[in-house]
């Protein structure tokens, strides 16, 4: 049995990973990883990648904390576990959760938005954030880098890693979201193109976290692109939305 493989960040002290769509036994379009329960996988399949995303990550299935995302600004606590040690539900409506539970994981679902893991070396708290063009425009890194400061963190000394997502070559929008963006974020954010202008929303994503008091060097932005690697990553935009979702996930184990 192959089992899944993960891009990581060499800034995260923890155990964690960015899957790929490799190491699973889904066919077709959702081929191989697929984590998402609502593509239209067989669940059957779905299930056993996510056991063996558990095997892989060297965490309880049933430890594992997801929300159902809604492109908000919405963060959740992941407590607990089910008695039987199987995938728990999804814990409400969100697009960020975090824990402090020793041996707990956070997780969140893409297929070309932004994830974003942080952790709090010192309160020994980690976090899973879901970041699509609406919850960046939330500011839903920040969101998350307060609920972690009100627990006694210093913003200056959280670490994050931003993952493989559609990049600033591939993510074509609209002139009037790229206007709403360059008003946000200045002008580097939006790449003029004889269509339509490009969006980088990692570079958004990443000046939020420090804006939220993320020191640069605190800060890693992986170069990935989902839309661009077909081998390696389900692409909603690209697959014209039959493709399966990744699992990016952060493991509360110092």
């Amino acid at each position: 049995m192959t089992l899944p493989s993960f891009v990581t960040s060499s800034l995260l002290p923890v155990p964690h990973g960015f899957s790929t769509r490799e190491g699973g036994v889904s066919e077709g379009p959702y081929a191989s990883l697929n984590l998402g329960f609502a593509v239209g996988d067989a669940r059957e399949r779905v299930e056993e990648n996510h056991r063996r995303l558990a095997q892989a990550a060297g965490a309880a299935l049933g430890a594992l904390g997801r929300v159902s995302q809604v492109h908000g600004d919405r963060v959740l606590e992941a407590r607990g576990r089910p008695d039987d040690g199987g995938l728990r539900p999804v814990l409400g409506e969100a697009d960020a959760l975090w824990t402090e539970e020793e041996g707990g994981w956070v997780a969140v679902g893409t297929a070309d938005c932004v994830p974003v893991l942080l952790v709090d070396p010192d309160g020994r708290r980690v976090a899973a954030v879901h970041s699509g063009w609406r919850g960046t425009d939330a500011d839903i890194s920040a969101r998350v880098v307060e609920v972690l400061v009100a627990r006694g963190a210093r913003p200056d000394r959280l670490l994050a890693a931003v993952g493989p997502c559609i990049q600033r070559c591939c993510y074509e929008v609209s002139p009037e979201l790229a206007e709403r963006f360059t008003r946000r974020f200045g002008p580097d954010v939006v790449t003029p193109h004889a269509t339509h202008p490009h969006l980088d929303l990692p570079f958004a994503v990443r000046r939020t976290l420090l804006t939220a008091g993320l020191l640069s060097a605190h800060v890693d932005v992986l170069q990935a692109c989902t839309a661009c690697d077909a081998a390696r990553f389900f692409s909603h935009r690209r697959d014209a939305g039959r493709t399966g979702r990744h699992l990016n996930f952060v493991v509360r184990r110092f």
